[in-house]
């Protein structure tokens, strides 16, 4: 019997420090159905969903170390910040925090973090920002607008969107969804992975440094497709009802497009040209040294 209570007591002992290194989090604020709300967390891990409700509820736990949670504001717009103690910044010396906030369907988001995962969920905002250094972004969504950006960590988006910019240094993208405005996606080295469902882009921007650009979409009557890189390899898959005027050009690298010779010219570099259907779109592609095509499928 002695045994056993010497056992429990070594066990809430161990135990202990690892309560006491958490603090729960529960906080409400109330917000307009189309209000904004801005969250901040250097590391650890951030939820947002949305739901019906015309409020914010944060909770989740406090990382060991953490200074405070600050939560300000109501009405139009509400701040969600997590706050280090100095000394903390750029160390080791505070543990993660998670973050689970529910914020109203339609209401616009800023999220910055540094070392915090970001996943959104659910929402469907006029805006959605989200910036990290080396988390991770992953986003089910419909904002209208969204806008994305990356160090090191990567972004996996399924976003139904008018207007959606994507940039990373080495992270890789992958965008999929019905896309039919606007598309901006960049990185220097990582990948990028484009994939637009049931539509037709109006306007897609696609630029990498060394990594590779892999893009499937329709393109909109009048619409344009611009894909560029340096080293890195340029795919782009067409359905076979587009309608545009294509051409490539590469200086060291090859190309290649559906139904087209292509063009050596004299000293180095090669191109094309060449029309699809009525050529009522403009689809360019260009590499210095990396390869790049062009396929009707």
């Amino acid at each position: 019997m002695r045994i056993a209570s010497l056992s429990l007591l070594l066990a809430t002992a161990l135990w202990a420090p690892a309560v006491l290194a958490q603090t729960a989090i529960n906080e409400t604020r109330p917000l307009d159905a189309r209000g904004r709300v801005d969250i901040s967390n250097l590391k650890g891990r951030i939820d947002v969903r949305g739901w019906e409700r015309n409020e914010v509820q944060i909770t989740g736990t406090l990382g060991k170390g953490v200074e405070r949670l600050e939560v300000d504001g109501s009405g139009s717009q509400v701040n969600i910040e997590v706050r280090y103690p100095k000394r903390s910044w750029g160390s080791d010396d505070s543990g993660p925090t998670r973050l689970v906030v529910m914020v109203p369907l339609r209401a616009d988001l800023d999220i910055e973090s540094v070392a915090a995962d970001v996943d959104v969920t659910g929402v469907a905002s006029g805006e959605l920002s989200i910036s990290t250094v080396s988390g991770s972004v992953s986003a089910a969504a419909a904002p209208r607008k969204a806008d994305v950006e990356t160090v090191s960590g990567n972004a996996n988006l399924t976003l139904n969107s008018d207007d959606v910019g994507v940039a990373t240094v080495s992270g890789a993208i992958v965008l999929r969804g019905r896309l039919g405005g606007e598309i901006d996606a960049e990185t220097v080295s990582g990948r990028i992975e484009v994939i637009v469902n049931e539509q037709q882009v109006r306007d897609l921007s696609a630029s990498t440094v060394s990594g590779r650009v892999d893009v499937r979409t329709g393109l909109a009557p009048g619409g344009e497709i611009s894909m560029e890189s340096v080293s890195g390899n340029l795919m782009l898959r067409l359905p076979q009802d587009v309608s545009a005027q294509v051409s490539g050009e590469s200086f060291s690298g090859s190309l290649k497009a559906t139904g087209v010779s292509i063009e050596k010219r004299r000293g180095p570099g090669s191109s094309f040209s060449t029309r699809y259907g009525s050529g009522s779109g403009r689809v360019t592609v260009e590499t210095f040294s990396g390869s790049a095509e062009v396929r009707v499928e």
